[in-house]
Protein backbone atom coordinates (compact mmCIF):
# COMPACT_ATOMS: atom_id res chain seq x y z
CA UNK A 1 0.00 0.00 0.00
CA UNK A 2 1.37 3.40 -1.24
CA UNK A 3 1.98 6.25 1.44
CA UNK A 4 0.07 9.26 0.17
CA UNK A 5 2.67 12.59 -0.38
CA UNK A 6 1.15 15.85 1.07
CA UNK A 7 -0.04 18.17 -2.19
CA UNK A 8 1.74 21.13 -0.90
CA UNK A 9 4.39 21.75 2.09
CA UNK A 10 2.73 21.16 5.33
CA UNK A 11 2.04 24.38 7.83
CA UNK A 12 1.50 24.60 11.35
CA UNK A 13 -0.09 27.53 13.77
CA UNK A 14 2.94 29.91 13.43
CA UNK A 15 3.64 29.49 9.72
CA UNK A 16 0.17 31.38 8.69
CA UNK A 17 0.49 35.24 8.79
CA UNK A 18 -2.21 37.82 9.84
CA UNK A 19 -4.18 39.44 6.06
CA UNK A 20 -2.73 36.02 4.03
CA UNK A 21 -5.89 35.09 2.07
CA UNK A 22 -6.96 32.20 0.24
CA UNK A 23 -9.28 32.54 -2.96
CA UNK A 24 -11.73 29.96 -3.85
CA UNK A 25 -12.48 28.76 -7.88
CA UNK A 26 -15.30 30.99 -8.43
CA UNK A 27 -18.91 29.30 -9.40
CA UNK A 28 -21.89 30.26 -11.10
CA UNK A 29 -25.15 29.18 -9.18
CA UNK A 30 -26.49 26.99 -11.57
CA UNK A 31 -30.39 25.57 -11.58
CA UNK A 32 -28.82 21.93 -11.11
CA UNK A 33 -26.44 23.52 -7.77
CA UNK A 34 -30.22 24.48 -6.85
CA UNK A 35 -31.38 21.05 -7.41
CA UNK A 36 -28.61 19.49 -5.82
CA UNK A 37 -28.84 22.04 -2.70
CA UNK A 38 -32.55 21.02 -2.40
CA UNK A 39 -32.13 17.22 -2.29
CA UNK A 40 -29.19 17.08 -0.27
CA UNK A 41 -30.88 19.57 2.51
CA UNK A 42 -34.08 17.90 2.08
CA UNK A 43 -35.36 22.08 2.10
CA UNK A 44 -38.85 22.07 -0.39
CA UNK A 45 -39.75 25.58 0.13
CA UNK A 46 -41.03 26.93 -3.61
CA UNK A 47 -38.54 30.12 -2.98
CA UNK A 48 -35.37 27.84 -3.80
CA UNK A 49 -36.75 25.80 -6.79
CA UNK A 50 -39.85 27.33 -8.45
CA UNK A 51 -38.48 29.98 -10.58
CA UNK A 52 -41.93 31.19 -11.41
CA UNK A 53 -43.03 30.89 -7.90
CA UNK A 54 -39.91 33.48 -7.33
CA UNK A 55 -40.82 35.44 -9.94
CA UNK A 56 -44.80 36.46 -8.75
CA UNK A 57 -43.22 37.63 -5.88
CA UNK A 58 -40.92 40.08 -7.74
CA UNK A 59 -37.42 38.05 -7.65
CA UNK A 60 -35.50 37.25 -10.98
CA UNK A 61 -34.71 33.84 -10.42
CA UNK A 62 -34.89 31.29 -7.60
CA UNK A 63 -33.64 32.16 -4.57
CA UNK A 64 -30.17 30.74 -3.39
CA UNK A 65 -30.49 29.03 0.17
CA UNK A 66 -28.39 30.93 2.65
CA UNK A 67 -26.57 27.75 3.80
CA UNK A 68 -26.03 26.81 -0.35
CA UNK A 69 -24.18 30.74 -0.03
CA UNK A 70 -22.16 29.75 3.07
CA UNK A 71 -20.88 26.64 1.71
CA UNK A 72 -19.21 28.56 -1.01
CA UNK A 73 -16.50 29.20 1.21
CA UNK A 74 -15.81 25.56 2.18
CA UNK A 75 -12.15 25.41 2.67
CA UNK A 76 -12.07 22.33 0.51
CA UNK A 77 -12.58 23.64 -2.44
CA UNK A 78 -8.77 25.42 -2.32
CA UNK A 79 -5.53 25.02 -1.33
CA UNK A 80 -5.64 25.54 2.91
CA UNK A 81 -7.33 21.85 3.88
CA UNK A 82 -3.86 20.51 1.95
CA UNK A 83 -1.55 22.57 4.02
CA UNK A 84 -2.74 21.62 7.42
CA UNK A 85 -3.38 18.03 6.21
CA UNK A 86 -0.67 17.03 9.41
CA UNK A 87 -1.69 20.09 11.73
CA UNK A 88 -5.13 20.19 11.39
CA UNK A 89 -6.79 19.01 14.62
CA UNK A 90 -10.57 20.50 14.13
CA UNK A 91 -12.96 22.85 12.55
CA UNK A 92 -14.33 24.49 15.59
CA UNK A 93 -17.05 26.80 13.82
CA UNK A 94 -18.24 29.17 11.45
CA UNK A 95 -20.43 32.14 11.47
CA UNK A 96 -22.05 33.69 8.63
CA UNK A 97 -23.90 37.07 7.56
CA UNK A 98 -25.76 37.25 4.60
CA UNK A 99 -26.04 40.71 3.12
CA UNK A 100 -27.72 40.19 0.01
CA UNK A 101 -29.61 37.88 -1.85
CA UNK A 102 -28.28 35.42 -4.51
CA UNK A 103 -30.13 34.13 -7.43
CA UNK A 104 -29.40 31.21 -9.82
CA UNK A 105 -27.53 32.71 -12.71
CA UNK A 106 -25.60 34.49 -10.26
CA UNK A 107 -21.28 33.70 -9.96
CA UNK A 108 -20.04 33.99 -6.65
CA UNK A 109 -16.19 34.37 -5.82
CA UNK A 110 -15.52 33.60 -2.33
CA UNK A 111 -11.93 34.59 -0.10
CA UNK A 112 -10.87 33.61 3.22
CA UNK A 113 -8.14 35.82 4.96
CA UNK A 114 -7.02 34.67 8.00
CA UNK A 115 -8.25 37.70 10.53
CA UNK A 116 -6.51 36.10 14.00
CA UNK A 117 -3.89 34.00 15.45
CA UNK A 118 -4.64 32.45 18.88
CA UNK A 119 -2.07 30.39 20.03
CA UNK A 120 -1.86 27.90 22.76
CA UNK A 121 0.48 25.73 24.57
CA UNK A 122 0.48 23.28 21.74
CA UNK A 123 -2.12 24.19 19.36
CA UNK A 124 -3.89 27.48 18.13
CA UNK A 125 -6.95 28.78 16.93
CA UNK A 126 -6.70 30.08 13.16
CA UNK A 127 -9.59 32.20 12.96
CA UNK A 128 -9.96 32.76 8.87
CA UNK A 129 -12.55 35.76 7.88
CA UNK A 130 -14.99 34.56 4.91
CA UNK A 131 -16.45 37.21 1.75
CA UNK A 132 -18.38 36.10 -0.86
CA UNK A 133 -19.44 38.84 -3.58
CA UNK A 134 -20.97 38.14 -6.52
CA UNK A 135 -20.48 38.96 -10.14
CA UNK A 136 -20.88 42.74 -9.54
CA UNK A 137 -18.38 42.76 -6.75
CA UNK A 138 -21.09 43.33 -4.12
CA UNK A 139 -20.33 41.25 -0.96
CA UNK A 140 -23.34 39.06 -0.34
CA UNK A 141 -22.16 37.38 2.55
CA UNK A 142 -19.25 37.41 5.50
CA UNK A 143 -18.02 35.96 8.35
CA UNK A 144 -15.55 33.50 10.20
CA UNK A 145 -14.48 30.05 10.84
CA UNK A 146 -12.31 28.77 12.89
CA UNK A 147 -9.47 25.80 12.98
CA UNK A 148 -7.57 24.34 15.84
CA UNK A 149 -4.36 23.83 14.41
CA UNK A 150 -1.34 22.13 16.14
CA UNK A 151 2.28 24.08 16.30
CA UNK A 152 5.08 23.40 14.81
CA UNK A 153 7.00 24.16 18.02
CA UNK A 154 5.10 21.42 19.48
CA UNK A 155 6.55 18.55 17.15
CA UNK A 156 9.88 19.76 18.59
CA UNK A 157 8.83 19.55 21.83
CA UNK A 158 7.53 15.79 21.88
CA UNK A 159 10.67 14.60 19.79
CA UNK A 160 12.92 15.85 22.44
Amino acid sequence: MAIMQPMCEQRYLEDFRIGERFILPSRTMTDALFAAFQAASGDNHPIHYDVEYCRSRGMPHMLAHGFQVAIQTAAGAGLFPHMVEESLKAFLEQSSRFLQPVFAGDTLYSTLTVSEIIPNRTTGVLVMATEVRNQRDIVVMDGWQKYLLRKRSALRDTAS
